[in-house]
């Protein structure tokens, strides 16, 4: 049995606002590009592209902010403007209304979807929990299209997040959801979620008859939570020890993955990392992963995933002691994260810039001895 954990950035279309962060992070670097495409003396047709695209993320040009689609209310329709200039059409038969409102959310490129799509191709898992996924029917859709019907059963749920960033579980014939419970009301002392997504909770039915429970979830970084994430993770960490600790009691093939947004050695995971006996599959002896480039395959960053592989830990795939003992291979794939600088790795051929990059995240996965 192999299970992975993704966090997929969204899979057709994602809000402005996680978009602006991004584009934040790496202006330096535009800047610099364009700069050195300036100074050309001939450009090629894919040189003067890549500078329209530029001063777009620059902010030079402003149609990266123009509404490209006209919602109506809920229940009403959806249109395509036919130009940047002109297109509307009536809100509803009963209206003469005509109008367009500013979505929050921009399209994803083709590209980087079908490179979402051969990320997790790379492993195949009979069991996929995908985070910051944006709706049912988006999931649906990804899994018809983009992963050729690979997965039997297709669930969704919302989470306490604003930004469209719920979590989603896929799973291939023989292996069955019998149950899905959400922790989105799991409030503290003062009456405030726990999750600012959630912990969803999975029971899962292998094609040998064994029960695997899973608990996913998904924590804020610091830059969207008013430097307050580390207290919050605190919090968060501890109440899903707790739940751990109480699934322990009955079954004892237990899976806690997600984005925790913090390295291992970091106090505020310490209720998981250190107060309960779950391990965390980049300590395994056969964690695999294409190192970096160089001579980064040398050097261990603090906070990476392990020498060589220089890339911050975020993302989590832990195990109870008898799955660990269970592990028969297990990795991450990062050849859908485009890098900046340095380290670098291998990537996907088809990634020639950022707006192809599949995600900021690696897969992580692991094959268990169980059927």
């Amino acid at each position: 049995m192999i299970i992975a954990t993704y966090n997929i950035q969204n899979i057709f279309y994602r809000d402005r606002v996680l978009i602006k962060k991004y584009r934040e992070e790496n202006r330096e670097l535009w800047v610099e590009e364009f700069e050195k495409l300036m100074l050309k003396g001939m450009r090629t047709n894919e040189e003067f592209n890549r500078m329209r695209a530029l001063s777009q993320l620059l902010g030079f040009e402003d149609s990266q902010n123009s509404p490209y689609l006209t919602m109506m209310h809920n229940s009403g329709q959806l249109f395509l403007k036919k130009n940047v200039n002109s297109g509307a059409n009536k809100a509803t038969h009963l209206t003469d209304w005509n109008g367009w409102i500013k979505l929050n959310s921009k399209p994803i490129n083709e590209v980087a979807v079908k490179n979402k799509a051969k990320v997790i191709k790379e492993v195949s898992p009979d069991i996929l929990i995908l985070l910051e996924v944006e709706d049912r029917a988006s999931l649906f859709e990804f899994n018809k299209y983009f992963l050729s019907n690979s997965y039997a059963h297709v669930l969704y749920l919302e989470t306490n997040d604003f930004y469209g960033r719920g979590i989603g579980v896929l799973t291939k014939v023989g292996y069955q959801v019998k149950s899905m419970k959400s922790h989105v009301n799991d409030f503290d002392e003062n009456g405030n979620p726990i999750f600012d997504m959630d912990l969803q909770e999975y029971k899962i039915s292998t094609p040998s008859g064994a029960i695997v429970s899973v608990l996913s979830t998904c924590f804020l970084d610091d830059s969207m939570n008013s430097g307050q994430t580390n207290t919050k993770i605190e919090i968060q960490s501890q109440r899903i020890a707790e739940i751990y600790e109480e699934l322990s009691e009955s079954n004892n093939l237990i899976v806690v993955t997600g984005t925790l947004n913090l390295p291992s050695y970091s106090h505020h995971l310490s209720a998981l990392t250190e107060g309960t006996d779950l391990k965390d599959i980049s300590k395994h002896r056969f964690f695999e992963v294409d190192l970096d480039k160089g001579k980064d395959s040398d050097y261990y960053r603090l906070g990476a995933y392990k020498m060589g592989v220089n890339i911050k830990q975020r993302d989590y795939l832990m195990l109870s002691t008898k799955l660990f003992r269970s592990v028969k291979n297990c990795g991450l794939v990062r050849k859908g994260i485009w890098f900046k600088k340095r380290p670098q790795w291998n990537i996907l051929k088809s990634i020639k810039n950022e707006t192809h990059m599949a995600s900021e995240h690696p897969l992580v996965w692991s094959q268990l001895k169980i059927g």
